[in-house]
């Protein structure tokens, strides 16, 4: 009774080991908060908030002549929704479980598990929020036409996927290097409130200023899903095989890093100094 039942069959054990990632992804989404309403509400009023301080930002600082000509809220929210997903895949794969964590000691638990639980936990709040929201502004306020939502949507997923490759090369260097790795991580995450290019666009952007910005797997996501969300806009200066060729890099460089670092798991890591 206290042994994990395992199948022998390929099939039998996919669907095993795609059971647990079920079961670990909605108590990943459960232990951020016990109500999962309230859950997706802050969320949501978090991405609202967010979408709110960069609409005034644009009105105030006049930059609102710079944007697509459409729906400008729109506009405002194709930024804030891949950049939210982006930062928030990476910050849930490096606080992802690492082998020394307690739940490690059942059986079944990995910390593929853990990673691959974190990672899709973010994904599914993420997309519940900017459904919502795209939902309620659609049909409270303005209808929205997007140009190419499969293409959009493409790109949501892509700034997850390079999100997460980043979260998980961070993650297996942070058991060396704790603080260093995280102050790495913080620095990325602000620095891409601007290197992002959420605020503006890449066609608009002279040579001088689009190299500071060019080797942002976020500003190609970005400014690709603009060029899928509006009909008026045609994007020249980015592509979106340089965030999936970085992010399948930055995945395997990740799950070699982690590999080796679990040869060498201590509980001594997490002892404060």
């Amino acid at each position: 009774m206290f042994k994990a039942g395992r199948s022998n069959s390929t099939i039998g054990s996919t669907f095993s080991l795609l059971e647990l990632i079920y079961h670990a992804t909605v108590r990943h989404l459960r232990k951020s908060h016990g109500n999962a309403l309230l859950g997706l509400l802050m969320n949501m009023f978090q991405t609202v908030l967010l979408v709110a301080t960069f609409y005034i930002m644009f009105g105030v600082l006049g930059l609102r002549g710079n944007a697509i000509r459409g729906d400008f809220l729109l506009y405002v929210m194709s930024g804030i929704f891949l950049f939210l997903t982006h930062t928030k895949a990476m910050g849930a794969v490096f606080g992802a479980e690492g082998p020394t964590s307690a739940m490690m000691k059942h059986a079944p638990m990995t910390t593929a598990i853990s990673i691959s639980s974190a990672a899709l936990s973010s994904l599914y709040i993420q997309l519940l929020s900017m459904f919502v929201v795209l939902f309620i502004y659609h049909v409270a306020f303005q209808p929205i036409e997007i140009y190419n939502w499969v293409g959009a949507m493409a790109m949501v997923l892509l700034s997850w996927f390079t999100g997460a490759a980043i979260g998980l090369v961070l993650l297996a260097a942070k058991p060396w290097a704790p603080d260093v790795v995280g102050i790495i991580q913080q620095v990325y995450s602000r620095a891409n409130m601007i290197a992002s290019g959420k605020m503006f666009l890449a066609n608009n952007l002279p040579h001088k200023m689009l190299v500071l910005f060019d080797w942002n797997p976020l500003f190609h996501t970005i400014d690709q899903a603009r060029g899928y969300v509006f009909i008026n806009y045609n994007p020249h200066f980015s592509n979106w095989e340089y965030p999936l060729y970085v992010g399948l890099a930055l995945l395997m460089i990740g799950l070699m890093g982690e590999f080796y670092t679990r040869q060498y798991a201590s509980l001594s890591w997490g002892a404060k100094r």
